[in-house]
């Protein structure tokens, strides 16, 4: 019966040309004001693999079950305790200022009522009904920004080139008509999510399998945006996306992307997993979290519930953990932008939009001073961020025949520390300006 619906619906379905419009740099900035100054995102990774606690898709994709071992999970599925409000809630006392959700993985099970596919966890689930959409209403009440995660692969569709690691059903070169039908299919589901839920930020996976040519992902960018002209996309659509997303591992020097959000989990896997007890601590992921502050960029913080829709302890300390923090330390977390070179500041720094404010993040005990090379600037104020404590700071080595600047210290008394990273703001005379030469030698004195 879902082939016939499917046919259905693709037949009154027309897909203009592909005729995506070139964006000026000042139209792309304004579209991506709120995303540059979100700083924070949720992951949330959600779906029928919680039942036995495997990796989602790739468990059976990599052959380490066989297929219809990985489905079985489904009839176990049940959301008996799903609570769309309560993840919210704590989405936003993270200081989260979007998210993202899984509304389809690889292996194809939608979290929505699809009528445009064959799996679904409405139909093919004990819990038999629409998850998707009690989450995108309560994310919209919370005002936050709604971002859908969605898999360009399916795994499970018989229109769909590639099973497994070791098996595909046909060459597209060999069935053209065969991969445009999965084509049309990805089109029909992106449409009713498109019209349903009208997502802020659409979250592609997958892309790697297949060109932008053979995805059609300039049309797909099209269909978007001709629902919500101002969607933002992230970059694994074969280079039509806004940003880039790097995963797990913090990069070390700062990315050449405009924008760019780093995506990791809090233990070792996006969705749960009952043997995965490697939790990060609050202060490691913090750490992580300025570490993307200094080099501009956003944090997307995964969590994974269980089927029944319960969230972790651990991963539930977390966030409200980083709630704390961000909610002490607001100023100096949404709306700045990248740091001072990393040589200038042993630790993480972060400007303010004027340029005249540096943010300090100490993760560490000082040993009663901190220090900044190379600042040219007259200091104004130095402060505790969350506090508005005031801070003693002296510049030492400065030679009044030389033009290398000397160095500034401010003392941080233990009295002032923060339980996990420390924020203290300095205040300039101008937009920060640093020497970066190597020394000068006397030759007047």
């Amino acid at each position: 019966m879902h082939k016939f619906i499917l046919s259905v619906l693709l037949a009154c379905c027309w897909w203009p040309a592909a005729v995506v419009a070139q964006e000026t740099d000042a139209a792309k900035a304004a579209r991506m004001q709120w995303f540059d100054d979100a700083k924070l995102g949720i992951f949330i990774h959600w779906g029928i693999y919680a039942v036995d606690g495997i990796s989602e898709s790739w468990s059976f994709y990599n052959n380490y079950l066989p297929y219809d071992e990985y489905m079985k999970q489904c009839s176990g599925f049940t959301a008996s305790h799903y609570d769309p409000k309560a993840w919210v809630d704590l989405i936003r006392e993270s200081g989260a200022q979007y998210s993202v959700i899984t509304s389809k993985h690889h292996d194809g099970v939608a979290l929505w009522d699809t009528k445009s596919g064959p799996l679904s966890v409405a139909r093919h689930t004990p819990a038999g009904r629409d998850l998707l959409t009690p989450f995108c209403k309560e994310v919209r009440k919370a005002g936050l920004h709604l971002g859908l995660y969605y898999s360009l692969v399916d795994w499970s569709h018989d229109d769909y080139p590639n099973f497994t690691r070791t098996s595909t059903r046909y060459a597209i070169a060999d069935e053209p008509a065969r991969w445009q039908r999965f084509v049309d299919f990805n089109k029909a589901q992106l449409t009713e999510l498109c019209k349903a839920y009208k997502p802020d930020l659409f979250w592609f996976d997958g892309d790697w399998e297949q060109s932008a040519e053979n995805w059609h992902a300039a049309e797909i960018i099209d269909l978007l945006r001709s629902y919500n002209k101002n969607v933002i996309v992230n970059s694994r659509i074969t280079g039509y996306g806004d940003y880039a997303t790097p995963e797990q591992g913090i990069p070390v020097v700062r990315p050449t992307d405009r924008y760019w959000e780093l995506c990791q989990t809090i233990n070792d896997s996006w969705g749960f997993q009952h043997t995965d007890t490697n939790f990060k601590s609050p202060h490691q992921l913090l750490c992580t979290f300025c570490d993307c502050l200094s080099m501009g960029g956003n944090l997307l913080l995964d969590f994974g519930p269980r089927e029944g829709g319960t969230i972790p302890d651990e991963e539930v300390a977390v966030l409200k953990e980083f709630g704390r923090w961000t909610k002490k330390h607001k100023e100096a977390v949404y709306g700045t932008r990248a740091g001072i070179p990393a040589e200038h500041f042993q630790g993480y720094t972060a400007l303010n939009q004027a340029g005249d404010v540096i943010y300090l993040y100490i993760p560490y005990r000082p040993n009663g001073t901190v220090e900044i090379k190379g600042l040219i600037n007259n200091v104004h104020r130095v402060w505790v961020v969350g506090s508005g404590q005031i801070l003693n700071h002296k510049v030492f080595n400065k030679a009044y025949w030389s033009e290398v600047p000397g160095n500034l210290y401010i003392e941080v008394p233990d009295a002032v520390l923060d339980p996990q990273i420390t924020v203290i703001g300095v205040l300039l005379d101008g937009s920060a300006r640093l020497y970066q030469g190597a020394g000068q030698v006397i030759s007047v004195n």
